[in-house]
Order: structure tokens, then C-alpha cells, then sequence
């Protein structure tokens, strides 16, 4: 399937890569750590080539205001503390954590926009993301990020329903269930969005 990148005005969207998932040394909710250094090296090969190409990169990172904000969402406080993958949530992301960075492989401060209060896996859902994407006139978004079955998938979804094109860059995509990695790009490719190498995007570009 041909990606809707021609004549179309596209940004980057980055979902959490930030040290509280993909720095193994203070992350609270870690991919593998093969797959956290894998998954920085895509993206910073991959935003460094959009830059130059003069595309736009917006990062969107999880912060919290408390625990208690966390522990809003019924089935994180129903799974924390648990064995879930995400029984750490309600200490992830906090104030004052070095989490809340992102990886220094990823921003380039001059190029980049950074949208921070991320609550949900949905990158819009309380966030500026829509209104810094409109303003500009962006309609595209390659999204990258973590977690391909949750921020990515929800994200993904949610750029659908707001009438964006999602193209999901899938050797930049990662994510702590590796089980459904798979899967969740199955899903996406099925019903509400494109899936494609950094490869193909960058020679689409």
C-alpha cells in the first residue's frame, strides 16, 4: 500500500522515549534492554534524516502532577503492585524523576517540539498534541515510540478518528509486552493506519 506521504504535510510524532522506559538505569517501567537501545538507536538514526529533510518532530512525554492521578485510571490501580508488566505505574513518571527526560539520542533542542503531560496512552487525550499539529497545518503523522500495544496503538487510533494520516514506523516502534508487538501492528495495519520501515518512509519522503 503507497504511504499518504505525497503532497501531504507531515510531522513526527514521538511517543515517550524517555528515560523512565528506555534508560535501564532509573527507568520505572523498562523495556529489555537490548530492546531500549535498540529501539533509541532507530529513532535517533531515523529523526536525524527527517531533520534534514525539514520535517517537523514533536516529542510527547508522560508526566504526573501525584499518584493519585495515575491511580484515577481503575485498571492501573487495579494492576499496580501486581505481577502485571505495568505494576510499577504508580511510581512511573512523577515529579522530579529522571524519567520525565527524554533520551538525549532522540532531541535536537533547535528542531524539536517537546508536548509534556501525557496522562493516558492516548497521545491527545489532555495534551496541546492537536492544537501544535493544526496550527502548523500538519495532516501526517509518523509515529515512533513506545509502547507499540498501548501509547502507539492508542495513539494511532486516536489520529485516525481525528481524520490524520498514521503511519506507524515500525523499526522504530518497541514495547515492553513482546507477546502482542505483533499483534498490535496487525491491528493497526487492519483498520487505522499504515505500517512501514524507516526505510520506505525515508525514500517516500
Amino acid at each position: 500500500m503507497t504511504l499518504p506521504l505525497t503532497g501531504r504535510r507531515t510531522a513526527v510524532v514521538t511517543i515517550d522515549l524517555h528515560r523512565g522506559h528506555l534508560d535501564p538505569d532509573v527507568a520505572t517501567m523498562p523495556l529489555p534492554a537490548d530492546a531500549a537501545a535498540r529501539v533509541t538507536k532507530a529513532n535517533a538514526e531515523f529523526l536525524r534524516e527527517v531533520r534534514r529533510l525539514g520535517v517537523p518532530v514533536v516529542h510527547v512525554v508522560t508526566s504526573y502532577h501525584s499518584a493519585e492521578e495515575i491511580a484515577s485510571n481503575p485498571w492501573w490501580a487495579a494492576v499496580a503492585d501486581s505481577g502485571a508488566s505495568r505494576a510499577n505505574v504508580l511510581r512511573h513518571q512523577l515529579p522530579g524523576s529522571p524519567g520525565l527526560e527524554l533520551m538525549p539520542e532522540v532531541y535536537e533542542e533547535d528542531h524539536d517540539i517537546v508536548v509534556t503531560g501525557k496522562k493516558r496512552y492516548d497521545c491527545f487525550a489532555a495534551t496541546d498534541l492537536d492544537h501544535v499539529l493544526r496550527s502548523r497545518s500538519l495532516d501526517t503523522l509518523l509515529l515512533t515510540g513506545v509502547n507499540t500495544n498501548s501509547c502507539v496503538l492508542a495513539t494511532t487510533v486516536a489520529a485516525n478518528t481525528r481524520d490524520y494520516a498514521a503511519v506507524v514506523v515500525e523499526d522504530c516502534v518497541d514495547t515492553m509486552d513482546r507477546q502482542v508487538h505483533e499483534p498490535a501492528l496487525a491491528v493497526i495495519r487492519q483498520a487505522f493506519g499504515w505500517v512501514a520501515s524507516a526505510r520506505d518512509v525515508l525514500e517516500a519522503l
